[in-house]
């Protein structure tokens, strides 16, 4: 019963390194958080559709991930989530005004009470320069607290880069 955090960039390889975890268990559900507004982002989805293994069972997710998780806590299957920069973007869309350290920490809490194999997909996207735009800094802002706070409380963190993972944080190092 392990909870892993996987970062990465995009294309970096890190969704295909959690399939690739994922499809050594039994049962898998997907938690897509991804939303179709636009042709690109379509044609982005259809592909990750069409590369997952047809008995996984799919669970459309755009905003209420942590409430998803706590339901599928128990299961006896692997949950993979895929990705947490795509539910952050829908509630900043959706709900720019809500109290976003409130919203980390009750994923954080619906994460780390998650009794079952969990597997988190997120883009690291603090490693640029500082965007030009409020709105985009308070993205990147977001989303580095937001992955700071999972990799503390998921027992195994990896950073992937070039389709090749870096173990930041393995099981044991979970307490540190």
């Amino acid at each position: 019963m392990t909870k892993t955090l996987i970062l990465g960039g995009a294309r970096s390889g890190k969704s295909s390194l959690a399939e690739t975890i994922a499809k050594t268990s039994e049962q898998v559900t997907y938690i897509a958080t991804a939303t179709a507004f636009d042709v690109e982002m379509s044609q982005r989805i259809k592909l990750h559709q069409q590369q997952r293994p047809k008995d996984w069972r799919l669970l459309e997710c755009p905003l209420l991930l942590a409430e998803a998780l706590q339901q599928l806590s128990g299961s006896g299957q692997t949950v993979l989530v895929d990705c947490l920069t795509l539910w952050l973007n829908n509630q900043l869309y959706h709900q720019p005004e809500q109290d976003f350290a409130l919203a980390r920490q009750q994923l954080a809490d619906a994460v780390s009470q998650f009794n079952g194999k969990l597997i988190l997909v997120s883009n690291e996207v603090g490693m640029g320069l500082v965007p030009i735009g409020e709105l985009n800094r308070i993205f990147v802002d977001q989303q580095g607290w937001l992955n700071q706070l999972m990799a503390t409380v998921c027992e195994n963190v990896i950073f992937v880069a070039a389709g090749l993972p870096l173990y930041l944080k393995r099981g044991a190092d979970a307490a540190d």
